[in-house]
């Protein structure tokens, strides 16, 4: 498995993942969460669109923020052929060692509340819940926010 930044002519590629691996929940919710929606044009121009590869195949991806005291995980995704895998966790993983280079002492992320297995799977990770509040974007949704202090054990 490989990362790498996502380049302008990987954008129809990261929107069709993202709708790939978000497909069960839009059929949950009735409507595409956020990320399915997202315009990644700028979001791969500031560098926060990490993509991991397998062999030639685009496995998943992560989307990233840097903040001045935190980074911000956007979306975590996982093209379905390899969902089950424990790609999310390796995600996850990068996700911390971003935060560690840009010496930030915290991971942060928000989910739906509807989203009650990658809420589980966060907060096994070692996520806790912050807070919850309506969905400024979504009239009805809860957004559930998370946090993690960056491991000291994998600190540099």
């Amino acid at each position: 498995m490989t990362f790498r930044q996502a380049l302008a002519g990987d954008l129809q590629t990261v929107a069709s993942l993202t709708q790939a691996a978000y497909a069960p929940y839009t059929a949950l919710f009735g409507a595409p969460p956020m990320p399915v929606t997202e315009d990644y044009a700028p979001r791969i121009e500031r560098g926060e669109v990490w993509l991991l590869g397998s062999g030639s195949e685009l496995a998943g991806l992560i989307v990233i923020e840097r903040h001045p005291d935190h980074a911000m995980i956007f979306s975590v995704a996982v093209t379905p052929a390899f969902q089950g895998k424990k790609l999310g966790i390796a995600l996850l993983d990068f996700a911390e060692e971003q935060a560690q280079l840009w010496g930030v002492p915290e991971v942060r992320l928000y989910t739906n509340s509807r989203m009650e297995r990658n809420i589980a799977l966060y907060t096994a990770y070692g996520f806790h819940e912050t807070g919850r509040r309506p969905n400024p974007h979504r009239p009805g949704w809860t957004v559930v926010d998370m946090a993690k202090p960056v491991s000291e054990s994998t600190a540099a």
